[in-house]
């Protein structure tokens, strides 16, 4: 579903990713972990456009996208959500959740259709929002909204684009051990036609939710495969997760 080959980027003489090659098969759940500084969110940003990869190639569904654009990537099947809220805090949660949708379609405003006549629209973002258990806050304004329902809708959002691959960059951060718990559900619930590839640092996330893990270490991959056998290596004991006990 989503290959990188030997993606690298730089800033100067600091290299934030070398030479990272990672597949992200069908209906994987693919976790990135590292230390603070191992170049995560930079590989994330690279994958969905948000930067350019100074060599390498990304490909998804088998077509190379190393150069398109972010909204050419979403309308491939490309979705991802930020550490950072970048919802529209007036509007509320459906609103937010349509306008997904309504980009997904390349839907402009039209000032002289209503956006209740666009069936198909409504469907995705509807179908989003029960997907992520949001039915009960649908009509209430984002801005009102506690920081793990904020979580919650910002994974709406993306998948009310009808993804076929999800980025999530650390979906559980900040969250309480209760909003984790109700954040692992919901993404454990998710359908297997997504592919999803995840950052995250809550080792419990991580071996609740993840099939296939790889390991970055100042920007390259020191272990890659499954949760077990990444715990067991020896060089991410020391890097990473420490001995183990």
């Amino acid at each position: 579903m989503l290959r990188l080959e030997n993606i690298s980027k730089a800033f100067g003489s600091l290299v934030v990713s070398n030479s990272v090659t990672l597949d992200v098969t069908a209906g994987q759940r693919h976790t990135i972990i590292g230390p603070n500084g191992a170049g995560k969110t930079t590989l994330i940003n690279q994958i969905g456009g948000q930067l350019s990869p100074d060599s390498g190639k990304i490909f998804l569904h088998g077509q190379e996208i190393t150069r398109l654009s972010a909204p050419l990537r979403a309308r491939a099947g490309l979705a991802r959500t930020f550490q950072k809220n970048t919802l529209f805090q007036a509007l509320s949660v459906f609103e937010n959740v349509r306008l997904g949708a309504q980009a997904a379609h390349g839907r402009t405003y039209d000032l002289f259709r209503s956006w209740r006549s666009d069936t198909g629209v409504l469907a995705q973002a509807e179908q989003a929002i029960e997907q992520m258990n949001l039915g009960r806050i649908a009509a209430q304004p984002v801005g009102k909204l506690s920081y793990g329902d904020l979580r919650q809708v910002e994974v709406a959002v993306a998948l009310a684009t009808s993804p076929t691959v999800l980025l999530l960059d650390e979906p559980t951060s900040g969250l309480s051990p209760s909003e984790t718990a109700q954040m692992i559900d919901v993404l454990r619930a998710l359908p297997r036609e997504i592919s999803i590839l995840m950052i995250e640092h809550d080792m419990e996330v991580v071996f609740s939710i993840a099939d296939h893990i790889t390991v970055l270490y100042y920007g390259e991959v020191i272990a890659s495969g499954a949760p077990r056998n990444v715990a067991d290596d020896p060089r991410v004991q020391e890097v990473y997760l420490g001995a183990p006990q």
